[in-house]
């Protein structure tokens, strides 16, 4: 497994949640950050914390990553301000629930943005610096992706595509040493879900399902990767909820 210290990271949703608690766990291996998320303020906070804490160097770049263009500066920044990217991410998604009958095309289109486009558009910028590295691409993708999800199944499917998109692109870029893993959590308790409904942060107890820091985890994991044989899925299931098939 790799030494991570002086390794450099870009997450994308970095400003709450499992890219915030990522971020923190990358950090005390001693791995720089880059952090990105839509809007700037929660991160310039993140990034003093991290650097008063594990003393790492950080850059904050404000990214909607439905825009190709910011996406590509996002990533040409962050190279041109670590010299190198070794770890990427790729975690930005939301969720629009509801029934898909009365659904507005607003919250389809939003939804096929962020959690396609957005992944597509990071993943692509980033792989050919990551190539130069031997680094790792990680994608956030959930349990959602691998069993069927009456409850939201827009979310689903975009999780379907992402685990379809992350292991075809680790056949493709493996060759090239690059690792990719998608890690496929069940529910986390973090502001996910806060765009229409009742957050998870809010609707969970302490305990009563996955925290962020357990994901982040399984992230470090991940980034340490660096035999040929590569670990292409994480589930992460807590153990008293391993036969329910309505997680994610």
């Amino acid at each position: 497994m790799k030494e991570l210290s002086g390794k450099k990271a870009l997450i994308t949703g970095a400003s709450s949640g499992i890219g915030k608690a990522s971020a923190h766990k990358l950090a005390e291996k001693g791995v720089d950050i880059a952090l990105a998320s839509r809007t700037g303020e929660e991160l310039e906070q993140i990034a003093k914390n991290l650097e008063d804490k594990h003393g790492v160097d950080t850059f904050v770049r404000p990214t909607d990553v439905t825009d190709e263009l910011q996406v590509e500066e996002m990533v040409e920044e962050t190279v041109e301000e670590f010299g190198q990217l070794d770890i990427v991410f790729d975690n930005a998604g939301l969720a629009m629930t509801g029934e898909i009958e009365d659904m507005p095309t607003e919250h389809y289109r939003k939804t096929m943005d962020v959690n396609v486009d957005g992944m597509f558009f990071t993943a692509r910028a980033a792989i050919p610096h990551l190539k130069e590295t031997d680094g790792n691409l990680i994608f956030t993708g959930s349990i959602a992706g691998k069993y069927p999800r009456g409850g939201n199944p827009l979310y689903a499917a975009t999780k379907w595509w992402t685990r379809g998109f992350a292991l075809s692109l680790s056949s493709q870029i493996g060759d090239d040493d690059v690792g990719v893993t998608v890690i496929n959590p069940s529910e986390v308790r973090t502001e996910f879900n806060s765009e229409e409904g009742e957050a998870f942060r809010q609707a969970f107890e302490k305990g009563e399902v996955t925290e962020p820091e357990d994901i982040a985890e399984s992230v470090v994991y991940a980034a340490r990767q660096e035999d040929r044989n590569n670990a292409a899925e994480i589930d992460l299931y807590r153990r008293d909820k391993l036969g329910d098939m309505h997680l994610g």
